[in-house]
């Protein structure tokens, strides 16, 4: 399940998991729902616009490839969508902002290589975003 949530991130998709039989949203993917317990779900297309809940300021790289970056903030977003998500401040935000909760935020999408985004925040200007939309199940190849 969490192959297709990064197959629609390397496409600079952000994708949240519905539950057919209640439309309850999922963050992380699994394969029940935790409301209702149904197993029928698919993917839906998620706003990316959010809010800061928590954050923390990383101070010591937990892999060499993000030693150059440190100190750098991991935010904890409350999306649209009513899930949190987890995910890095955008390099571009960091400099110029000050962090504060209920500060809005907007997924973007960082390449890492060719084939791997991963999802950042930045700090949401007015107009971002369009709203969510239903697509298939798993993306395509």
């Amino acid at each position: 399940m969490w192959a297709a949530f990064y197959a629609y991130c390397a496409r600079r998709e952000l994708h949240f998991q519905r539950c057919e039989q209640c439309a309850c949203w999922r963050h992380p993917p699994r394969p029940m729902c935790p409301l209702c317990h149904s197993d029928r779900w698919e993917w839906f297309a998620a706003t990316g616009r959010g809010r800061i809940h928590s954050w923390t300021i990383v101070h010591q790289a937990f892999h060499p490839a993000f030693a150059p970056d440190v100190p750098y903030a991991i935010l904890l977003g409350e999306m649209e969508e009513g899930v949190r998500l987890v995910a890095r401040l955008s390099k571009k935000d960091e400099p110029n902002v000050r962090l504060a909760l209920d500060l809005p935020l907007q997924v973007e999408f960082e390449p890492v290589s060719n084939e791997i985004a991963l999802p950042t925040f930045s700090i949401a200007r007015a107009g971002d975003a369009a709203p969510g939309k239903a697509v298939p199940s798993e993306p395509e190849a």
